[in-house]
Parts: C-alpha cells; sequence; structure tokens
C-alpha cells in the first residue's frame, strides 16, 4: 500500500472553541432510524469535536481544495460534496455517526485508511478531509460516472448495487453537481 502525499495545505487562522454542551444528534437522518449503538457513539463523537474546538468553515473550505489537488481529484467535486455533506463544518455529526467536513462514517473511514496507508482519525481535520477525498478519488477510479460517484458515496456502493438510488440519493447526486458549478 501506498501513503497518499498530501501536498501543502494552509495553516488553520483560526480554530472556532464551542463550550461542551448536550451533543444534539438526532436518532434519525431521511426518514431512517439508526441504532442506539450507532446513535451513542455519534453523540460521543460531537461532544469530542465540540470540546476540542474545530477549524472555521473557510479553513476548512482552502483545506479541501489543497488537498483535492494534491490528491488528483477535482477541487470542485471535493468542495461540492464537502458543502453538501456538512457546510465546510467540521463538528457535524449525523445520527449515522458520519463524522466532519466529509461526514466519514467509520467503516469507511477505516476503508481510507487502508487506501492512503495509514490509520486517519476522523476527529482530526486533515484526516477527514483526507478520507472522504481518498473514498472519491477511489470511487472515481470504479464507477462509471459522476453520478454513480456520488451515489456511492451517499449511500454506498454496496447498497446502489443492490437497491439502486434511493430518492434521497438522486436528490442528493442533483445537488452536489448542481453545486460543482458554484465552485468552478
Amino acid at each position: 500500500k501506498q501513503a497518499a502525499e498530501v501536498g501543502p495545505v494552509p495553516e488553520f487562522r483560526s480554530v472556532l472553541f464551542r463550550p461542551p454542551a448536550a451533543p444534539v444528534v438526532g436518532k434519525a437522518f431521511a426518514g431512517r432510524p439508526y441504532p442506539k449503538a450507532t446513535v451513542d457513539a455519534a453523540n460521543k463523537n460531537k461532544a469530542a469535536l465540540l470540546r476540542a474546538g474545530v477549524p472555521s468553515k473557510a479553513d476548512m473550505k482552502a483545506l479541501v481544495t489543497a488537498t483535492a489537488r494534491s490528491m488528483g481529484v477535482d477541487p470542485k467535486l471535493a468542495l461540492a460534496v464537502a458543502y453538501q455533506e456538512s457546510g465546510f463544518d467540521q463538528s457535524a455529526v449525523s445520527p449515522a455517526n458520519a463524522i466532519g467536513v466529509m461526514q466519514v462514517i467509520p467503516s469507511s473511514g477505516q476503508w481510507a485508511s487502508d487506501l492512503v496507508g495509514r490509520p486517519l482519525n476522523l476527529l482530526n481535520p486533515r484526516d477527514n478531509v483526507i478520507a472522504g477525498i481518498a473514498i472519491l478519488h477511489r470511487l472515481g477510479a470504479i464507477s462509471p460516472n459522476l453520478s454513480s460517484i456520488l451515489a456511492a458515496y451517499y449511500q454506498g456502493a454496496g447498497s446502489v448495487r443492490s437497491n439502486g438510488m434511493f430518492a434521497d440519493t438522486r436528490v442528493y447526486v442533483a445537488n452536489v453537481q448542481t453545486l460543482m458549478a458554484r465552485f468552478a
């Protein structure tokens, strides 16, 4: 396995510190409930991010751009996914325990770690962005088109193969494609 070389990335100019608060991760997303253990893990991760503080949205946007360029992924694609997933908010955590700017679930984070050849910590802003972009890069290599890449990122490649695109996946794909023009 070969480690991904990430070129120069901007230093964070600011960190948003938020007081620890009761995590507010819900129990369902897009009408799908998640098991208590998953939601509990999401709340634990949300609390950790809130305690640690996160870089500003502007810093995260710059990090996504620089990382995408260094990893050979179209920055417009990476920016559109990051914006759709989290609005560039590293403190975002979903009920599915999708973490950070790129909203990567732990099992996909493990896959991304395997792809880049080192452990990635999804709570770490740089590692979160590397994970999401490594996944986009790999999906780009195995998917026939942009819609398939985006559907697999959002819904999971196996689920798309088995079930086709869910209605919310089709909306997600259309939204990201529209956002790509915004980041042109």
